[in-house]
């Protein structure tokens, strides 16, 4: 796969009660169907159907609770045409999610949570989303450790690196992988911010990059007030839809995929505007050499 000048959307369908955004709005199918039909009126080009939280501290579902929460969203939307993609570790709801219609699996631990997840990618026919990912969600910001030469730059690329070489061992070709630098994911505020200036280094891995930056907490303590509190959650969209805009005006160095947001009219517009200015960009570019 290629990445466009200018990024796809992937609208996020939680169908959770404890998501850190809208956990419980779309908590039973016929509200996440609903949902996902509205965020494809917006412009998204790809929905992202989960049933398990990974907000900080979050709990596990059991594999049932699972599979009952995605599986019949999956089904719904896939066939009402939509590009679907199940967030998801595990590899029976990654299989059933296929089955269902699911053209993507978006895995956020690059595949370390569940390894036969791998397998289930290999013989589907699916695109593979690898995120970074260091530990489960009630334990994960006890390994924000980034000391080595190179910092977390460095370090996120060695160890999508080490994720590719057991994708492709899996079986999945490149052209089915896609990498996530994995932002709030066992990282602190200053990490996030690192990766994003330095996309580059993680494109030279020759793989799209997928960015899930909306309504996360770095954002949240980057607005915080004269106390030191962080932005709530539901007032952080303006600063996510300036950094989808220079993400796709092309600020970290490098051309990303894809943006995984919430509301997908905004970020729509931000990549119009995106769109625009790399238009004009070419035109004066054009005329300059004529």
């Amino acid at each position: 796969m290629t990445a466009p000048s200018i990024p796809l959307l992937m609208g996020i369908v939680n169908v959770t009660p404890d998501s850190f955004s809208d956990g419980g709005r779309y908590a039973d199918a016929a509200r996440a169907i609903a949902h996902g039909r509205e965020l494809l009126a917006q412009g998204a080009d790809i929905l992202d159907v989960g049933g398990e939280s990974t907000r900080p501290g979050a709990t596990r579902p059991l594999l049932a609770e699972e599979l009952d929460r995605v599986v019949p969203v999956i089904e719904a939307l896939a066939a009402e045409g939509a590009t679907v993609s199940v967030d998801t570790m595990r590899a029976e709801v990654a299989d059933r999610a296929v089955a269902a219609g699911a053209r993507i699996v978006n895995d956020v631990s690059g595949g370390l949570a569940d390894p036969e997840i791998l397998d289930v990618v290999a013989r589907s026919g699916a695109t593979y989303v690898a995120m970074h990912w260091r530990a489960h969600s009630d334990r994960m910001q006890q390994f924000t450790a980034y000391d080595d030469q190179g910092g977390v730059v460095a370090a996120v690329r060695a160890e999508l690196a080490e994720r590719v070489d057991a994708i492709r061992a899996a079986g999945v070709p490149d052209d089915r992988i896609v990498l996530d630098p994995g932002l709030g994911f066992a990282k602190e505020a200053r990490h996030n911010w690192e990766l994003l200036r330095r996309l580059d280094v993680l494109a030279d891995l020759g793989f799209p990059l997928l960015v899930g930056a909306s309504r996360k907490t770095f954002l949240g303590r980057l607005l915080a007030d004269a106390d030191g509190a962080p932005r709530p959650v539901g007032e952080r969209e303006a600063a996510g839809v300036a950094l989808s805009t220079l993400l796709a005006a092309g600020f970290g160095g490098t051309p990303v995929w894809c943006l995984r947001v919430h509301d997908v009219r905004a970020h729509r517009d931000a990549l119009a505007v995106a769109a625009e200015w790399g238009a004009d960009a070419d035109r004066a570019a054009t005329e300059e050499e004529e």
